[in-house]
């Protein structure tokens, strides 16, 4: 069986995971085969082996898949939670979570509506803006300093070491390898500056309720928190200025959703689902095989790499018949936040950001149309728009 599947070679640059090529491997197969292993290609399959406990989160191979054996980003990778198991795993996940439920980020929507608005009204009187810097990384960034505890002034600080680290992420990841290390070292040194004035002067935030975990004698090392404070800053900023590009290209090219949007912004929540449906910024969950085992005739041997296409899964036709976006439908769960142990942590915190911007932006733009080139990350791996010039009108 596993001879006759189809073969997509994913660690190409020319790979593109939205492509006719992918769409055929579909249709024929349930999988493929790749460099690394397989790639799971329909919804039902890998609704299935998300949760199957028979396989790890399997990230952590990523650098060395890139030819990345050592150094700084490839220890910081291996020690970070998205990369542990078992009681490791459970013990740091346990530590962030009460941070990151809606009861707790609920109460903060005022705050992100304000955010977003600010934002908006630093480009709103040209008509013109690149989306990319101007609202989704501005936001974003701005969204992740008011949770960690960051002054919100210090924003432009983080966020260009958080999109020099999102390289880690995309099929070039070797060619980038020094502006990645570059940008951790830096991280690493801002992490331990929040630290220590923490340590110093404890406030009602996250970092502080870390600071006090560590010195509970919870078991979070120096490291671990320092480790914690770089994930938390490059992984809420680099995936939420991806999604919202990926949104705002979906919504642009279809005007009459956008002002539904507008004219019903309780829709926003469904919308947020369907962008990361049709356009997920993390078009692959990761997942390694912890032991031999056999799925539906498929021998998959202990150590394979397993990539959930999840950008192939919220488009299979056995599942999503009426495939065209449509942000008033209620849909099968995607695959955009992973699943079972290693589900998204902080997939809270991205509904309810993602809910705000495109509700106050679809309130107050219209119009909304390409102005210029866009320029876009690969389609494969963690991608978004690297720049995404946008023309619109005010609405009275």
């Amino acid at each position: 069986m596993q001879d006759n599947a189809p073969y997509l070679d994913v660690a190409s640059p020319a790979f593109a995971m939205h492509s006719a090529e992918v769409a055929a491997a579909r249709e024929r197969s349930w999988y493929a085969r790749t460099p690394y292993g397989y790639a799971i290609l329909r919804h039902a399959e890998a609704s299935d082996l998300v949760n199957d406990q028979r396989l790890n989160q399997g990230s952590a191979k990523w650098p060395e898949h890139n030819g990345v054996a050592a150094g700084p980003f490839k220890d910081w990778w291996s020690r970070i939670m998205l990369c542990r198991e078992g009681v490791d795993h459970a013990r740091l996940r346990r530590l962030v979570m009460p941070s990151f439920t809606p009861r707790t980020l609920l109460p903060l929507q005022p705050k992100f509506e304000a955010i977003a608005d600010d934002v908006i009204d630093a480009f709103a009187a040209r008509g013109e803006c690149d989306f990319v810097t101007e609202f989704a990384e501005a936001y974003a960034a701005r969204v992740v300093c008011l949770l960690v505890g960051i002054p919100d002034h210090e924003w432009r600080v983080i966020t260009q070491w958080a999109a020099d680290m999102g390289q880690a992420l995309g099929v070039h990841f070797n060619e980038e390898l020094g502006r990645v290390e570059h940008a951790l070292a830096e991280l690493f040194a801002y992490a331990d500056r929040l630290i220590a004035a923490r340590r110093a002067a404890p406030v009602d935030d996250l970092l502080s309720a870390l600071v006090a975990a560590a010195e509970a004698g919870d078991r979070l090392s120096d490291e671990e928190l320092r480790d914690m404070v770089v994930l938390l800053i490059f992984g809420g900023i680099d995936t939420t200025r991806n999604q919202l590009s990926l949104g705002l290209s979906l919504f642009m090219a279809h005007p009459g959703q956008w002002e539904l949007l507008a004219a019903q912004p309780a829709l926003a929540a469904l919308a947020v689902e369907e962008v990361m449906r049709l356009k997920p910024t993390t078009t692959w969950v990761t997942r390694e095989a912890a032991e031999d085992f056999t799925f539906k005739g498929l021998d998959i041997a202990r150590g394979t790499t397993i990539h959930l296409f999840a950008a192939s899964t919220g488009n299979d036709p056995a599942v999503y018949a009426d495939a065209p976006f449509d942000i008033t439908r209620k849909r099968t769960p995607h695959h955009g936040f992973g699943g079972g142990i290693h589900y998204c942590l902080g997939h809270a915190v991205a509904r309810i950001d993602m809910t705000v911007a495109f509700t106050c932006l679809s309130r107050r733009l219209t119009g909304l149309a390409p102005a210029g080139e866009a320029r876009w990350l690969p389609d494969s791996g963690n991608t978004g728009a690297e720049v995404l010039p946008v023309r619109f009108r005010l609405r009275d």
